[in-house]
């Protein structure tokens, strides 16, 4: 019974996608998190980092489980060996020039990962959406010629490090296309965009997205996944601490 219910509802949220007809906010939300929620994640990437009229591009090879555990170890020639685990809530960092083992905490987890526009925050968050926020459908926009619908999110906890964010919704796919996240003050810290997504069993899975921190100038990181593999097991010895200092 519990199969049927949720076909039910995919095919009405659909339709109401493409028919025009106004979803509520709560729908729009949930399709956003099926589509880009996942419980393990495996891929090779590359973090293309544009700033100040300099280009730096890094590649990496990542794992991820659920919310809990991630484990990223880059192979450009000029990071190579350089690993991050998230494990237990905490954020490890390994650096093969000085052979050891950092935790990234507190004020840190603000900084900028590997001079990206990403922060170490950005990257190990994985919580649905619909857990954090409280969405209200703020209406209908084009977006880079695209009809979508329009979500303002707010943060159901103080301490969400976005207070507030606004989604642009694809009728047609339902794909994220944009968003934006915000400070408490209102003032708009961050920008998304999607540039491709990929198919993964009937789930539009986000594969490159663009990322401007707007308090840095002249500055946006483009992240690639390539070899994505979505929902298949992971050895927990991949998650170790052991694991960044091989």
């Amino acid at each position: 019974m519990k199969v049927a219910v949720c076909a039910f509802t995919f095919v009405v949220t659909a339709a109401a996608l493409v028919y025009g007809q106004a979803p509520s906010a709560a729908e729009l939300l949930r399709r956003v998190d099926d589509n880009e929620i996942y419980a393990t994640i495996e891929y090779e990437g590359e973090m293309i980092i544009e700033y100040q009229n300099r280009r730096f591009v890094k590649t990496m090879k990542a794992w991820a489980r659920e919310n809990s555990d991630s484990f990223i170890e880059f192979t450009n020639p000029e990071d190579r060996g350089t690993k991050y685990l998230k494990k237990g809530g905490r954020l490890y960092v390994y650096s093969p020039d000085t052979e050891e083992v950092m935790l990234i905490s507190g004020h840190m987890l603000k900084e900028s990962m590997m001079g990206s526009d990403m922060s170490y925050e950005d990257t190990i968050e994985n919580e649905k959406l619909s857990a954090r926020y409280n969405p209200v459908l703020a209406g209908s926009e084009i977006w880079n010629n695209r009809d979508c619908w329009v979500l303002d999110l707010s943060a159901k906890k103080r301490t969400e490090s976005y207070p507030k964010q606004k989604l642009w919704i694809d009728r047609e796919t339902g794909d994220c296309i944009h968003y934006e996240l915000f400070a408490l003050s209102g003032a708009k810290l961050k920008e998304y965009n999607l540039n491709r997504v990929e198919v993964f069993g009937g789930r539009r899975f986000p594969v490159e997205i663009e990322i401007r921190d707007l308090l840095r100038k002249n500055s946006k990181t483009t992240m690639v996944m390539r070899k994505a593999a979505l929902d298949r097991p992971i050895a927990d010895s991949v998650f170790s601490t052991r694991n960044l200092e091989r």
